[in-house]
């Protein structure tokens, strides 16, 4: 092959192109995310990778760059069954994914954020020592913090919905992300959330 016809570099808005057109497992497009929170937005990025091979791990503070369906996966893993299986924890949530599609008909990577935006709390208790008493004192819970707590509201939900169940962790998931995605308070993530807003409120 002659100079004059060997391939020209890819350049790179040809590069953004392609990634913005990758498919989450090969299935889901997550170019057209909508957000219905502007303050956890910039917190819950979704992108076609699901294992970036620890390539994040010497990033400090940069775990709100990974993609929220990694940071899910990740988040499943922190349980007895689970640690240090993330491909199995991968084929759990691939598996999830294709029930939520299947239940709503809609993008599963769309329920996922919006089970997120709807499952994080706004505020929360701490304990405050006035003279040796503990008094609790609602704040307000920061955008990267509401995204961590809806997350682990999720996994927990999963947890008890398949522990000892006939139901399998892939279906406790999808029924947790389509509660949670629909407001529904016997959802676990949304009955948790409930929960930290309404003793934050008695403590104002």
């Amino acid at each position: 092959m002659s100079e004059s016809e060997s391939p020209e570099p890819e350049s790179p808005a040809d590069s953004e192109e392609a990634r913005s057109n990758a498919l989450l497992f090969g299935v889901w497009d997550v170019s057209e995310i909508e957000y219905t929170d502007p303050s956890t937005k910039r917190y819950i990025a979704v992108t076609p990778i699901a294992h970036t091979m620890g390539r994040h791990a010497s990033k400090q503070f940069k775990k709100s760059e990974i993609s929220i369906v990694e940071r899910l996966i990740n988040r499943l893993m922190q349980s007895e069954d689970n640690t240090g299986h993330k491909q199995k924890t991968m084929n759990i949530v691939r598996e999830a994914f294709e029930i939520v599609h299947e239940r709503t008909e809609e993008n599963p990577v769309q329920v996922l954020v919006t089970a997120i935006q709807n499952a994080a709390p706004r505020e929360e208790t701490v304990r405050l020592k006035y003279g040796g008493i503990s008094v609790p004192q609602a704040v307000d819970v920061a955008p990267q913090r509401r995204v961590d707590q809806a997350l682990k509201f999720i996994a927990e939900g999963t947890q008890r919905g398949s522990y000892k169940s006939k139901q399998s962790a892939a279906e406790a998931l999808a029924s947790v992300l389509i509660g949670a995605a629909d407001y529904d308070m016997q959802s676990y993530a949304i009955s948790q959330k409930e929960e930290r807003e309404r003793v934050a409120a008695a403590a104002r």
